[in-house]
């Protein structure tokens, strides 16, 4: 299925039905009286948070969301009918903004959680409610109301505990497929995660944590490099990160470091998001097995220089990961 994370569309509730003006025409009634009824209401539109969801996908084929029609008023005080509410369903962690506007309308982080988007317009009075002593016979009836009518921007930001960091090909994707049951693709190559990934990681039948792993960052990501910031939306809600640099260039000759890696993935959230960048991370060193354990200690010292842990682990042998989730499930469980 195809990841779909942004959207745009219109919608517009259900005007209001128009009150009648009628007068009763009965057998044995001479004057009758008024008799128009109230139009019904419109249909609102209501936004509800589906965990069955996951994606926005359904809005990139339907724009335009319209609901029901309040029924106009009738003779003999007959009332219209409201018209039905429109209710649309989206995945949980959905934020609605105004489109073109910068502060959300509602964050839909809850299950089943609810907004109304747009309501309904009232509908109009009949004339039964214009009677008065001095005007038996009114002719007057209300219109109904229009209902609201606006353009919204939908954006997903996935629900995860712990966010995955690292430039391309660093082994995200092989740490998730190992510690959960996700299955994202997996290849030597930059790239191969083109859109996020959830996996839940269960320690034990009482400690489990969800880990949302997104399409790595390169260096110049702020200007469009790579696929740019496009899915770090996706860790923003997540309480701590695992950052993960590559030993396997310790022992190359392309003159990159994990330190500068790590330094340069931190400038891009800082450009992103300062609130991003200051979040806890835990910082380790995949694929210990490709190198020497003196150049991995001499890493270390690197980072501890900085005041940062390395941790170690090779998510392709298994070697160091239960350390990492203690590591990371420790950081959960602090306030």
């Amino acid at each position: 299925m195809q990841f779909i994370d942004e959207a745009i569309i219109h919608v517009k509730a259900g005007d209001g039905g128009d009150g009648a003006a009628a007068f009763r025409r009965e057998d044995g009634v001479p004057r009758g009286g008024p008799s128009g009824g109230d139009g019904g209401d419109g249909g609102s539109i209501i936004f509800v948070a589906d965990p069955k969801l996951s994606s926005l996908l359904d809005f990139k084929y339907r724009r335009h969301y319209k609901a029901e029609r309040g029924e106009d008023g009738r003779h003999k005080d007959q009332y219209g009918a409201a018209g039905d509410d429109l209710v649309v369903r989206v995945p949980v962690g959905t934020v609605i903004y105004e489109d073109g506007g910068e502060a959300p309308l509602v964050d839909l982080d809850a299950a089943d959680a609810r907004f109304v988007v747009a309501r309904g317009g009232r509908g109009g009075r009949g004339n039964i409610h214009f009677k008065s002593p001095w005007n038996q016979a009114p002719r007057t009836a209300e219109p109904g109301t229009p209902g609201e009518e606006r353009t919204i921007r939908l954006e997903l930001k996935l629900l995860a505990d712990v966010g995955l960091l690292g430039l391309p090909n660093v082994g995200k994707s092989t740490f998730i497929s190992h510690v959960s049951r996700a299955r994202p693709k997996i290849a030597d190559y930059p790239f191969t995660t083109l859109v996020p990934n959830l996996g839940v990681v269960r320690l034990s039948d009482e400690r489990t944590f969800v880990v949302a792993d997104i399409p790595g960052l390169i260096a110049g990501a702020a200007e469009g490099a790579g696929l740019g910031h496009q899915f770090l939306r996706h860790v923003e809600r997540c309480r701590v990160l695992l950052h993960i640099v590559d030993a396997s260039y310790l022992a190359s000759a392309e003159g990159r470091t994990p330190l500068g890696d790590h330094d340069a993935i931190n400038r891009e959230l800082a450009e992103y998001a300062p609130e991003l960048a200051a979040k806890p991370q835990v910082v380790v060193l995949n694929k210990t097995d490709t190198t020497s354990p003196e150049v991995i200690a001499e890493a270390q010292r690197e980072f501890a220089e900085q005041g940062i842990e390395l941790l170690l682990m090779s998510a392709a042998t298994g070697d160091g990961i239960a350390l990492v989730l203690e590591r990371l499930w420790s950081f959960l469980q602090s306030p």
